[in-house]
């Protein structure tokens, strides 16, 4: 194919983008910033990340993905515009991408992002399993007719799945991973001690001392918000433990995907993975003690990939040294006439 090949990681808390021959050029939040008044587009990612929950009237802040799928296509089609512009702008030809999306988006979902990749600038897209390309960011033998099993705890969904011969054998996908946590804290704090935290905080505060089991050592740190019934500033000390009974629910629906899928797995499969243990990869994999709650209730080995966060990101370019992997496996590359045209079949025939 002409062009260079692009592989991105369009996720709900930022974007990575890997081009073919130079690595991860691009590793920002998925952030817009636009005028309340013009609607023109003023910043995009880390620059609009840092006016979130800061911004006045005149300034709109939008995080256009949820839970791992579009949920506002123009600002998402404007924040791939900017970084394809800036990667791709001494390019003769436009750009193969190859983009991650959850094992669980349904049809019109697939066609969304294909459409919007597309409109974005790029000559051929193709679409690939967060999972598999975790896989492959991971190091892990995925051609091999043998089971392994992969955790991708991103910011919006958590992908869990049993991936064989170059192809997805059994996986789910929630819409729990590192957001809602930060969400639980919000709650947690503003029923149990009437104070309110912005999202920001509420990271800072699951990173700092969050953790997916009750540490031995009690930790604390403080943290800045506002009084629910005043409304005057407010800073309090946070405890660990107290973090922990925020989250745990969203912790607890992690571990029942990830043994739900065991479940469903067949036996010599899961023979396989319980030599071979269960990888964790995503942003979110990084919560203290996260290894340590699976393999307590699963009974499996489990380790997090040596860099989690760029995993999926890593993976597409993996993917597209491999292009008959892609082939073989059914991921196509599709121009934006072929996309329109194989859903208009689709629906005819249906």
């Amino acid at each position: 194919m002409l062009g260079t090949n692009v592989g991105v990681d369009l996720g709900t808390s930022s974007v990575l983008v890997y081009v073919e021959g130079k690595g991860i050029v691009v590793n920002e939040p998925s952030v817009a910033a636009y005028s309340s008044e013009t609607g023109q587009l003023i910043a995009v990612g880390r620059r609009a990340f840092e006016m979130l929950g800061r911004n006045p009237e005149s300034i709109r802040v939008v995080k256009p993905m949820l839970n791992g799928v579009v949920s506002d296509f123009n600002a998402t089609n404007h924040i791939l515009r900017y970084y394809l512009s800036q990667v791709c702008k001494n390019m003769m030809f436009k750009p193969n991408i190859v983009v991650c999306v959850p094992s669980s988006v349904t049809k019109l979902e697939q066609r969304t992002i294909l459409d919007l990749v597309t409109a974005s600038g790029a000559a051929k897209a193709c679409l690939i399993e967060e999972p598999l390309a975790a896989a492959l960011g991971a190091g892990l033998s995925v051609g091999r007719p043998s089971g392994v099993m992969v955790v991708d705890i991103g910011g919006g969904t958590t992908d869990v799945a049993v991936i064989t011969m170059g192809s997805i054998s059994v996986s789910r996908s929630i819409r729990v991973a590192g957001n809602a946590l930060d969400e639980a804290i919000v709650r947690y704090f503003r029923r149990e001690r009437d104070v309110h935290f912005g999202e920001r905080t509420a990271e800072k505060i699951k990173m700092k001392i969050g953790s997916a089991c009750l540490r031995e050592a009690d930790l604390a740190i403080e943290a800045r918000g506002k009084y629910g019934v005043t409304g005057m500033p407010a800073r309090l000390e946070i405890t660990s433990t107290e973090v922990y009974f925020a989250i745990r629910d969203q912790l607890d629906s992690i571990s029942d995907a990830i043994t739900g899928v065991l479940e469903l797995t067949p036996p010599e499969l899961a023979g396989d993975i319980s030599d071979n243990g269960i990888i964790l990869t995503g942003g979110s994999a990084l919560l203290h003690d996260m290894d340590r709650m699976v393999r307590k209730d699963t009974g499996i080995r489990t380790l997090v990939c040596e860099d989690p966060i760029t995993c999926v990101a890593m993976g597409t370019g993996i993917a597209l040294k491999n292009i008959d992997l892609l082939i073989s496996n059914g991921y196509m590359f599709q121009s934006r006439e072929e996309i329109t045209g194989y859903w208009d079949n689709a629906l005819t025939e249906n």
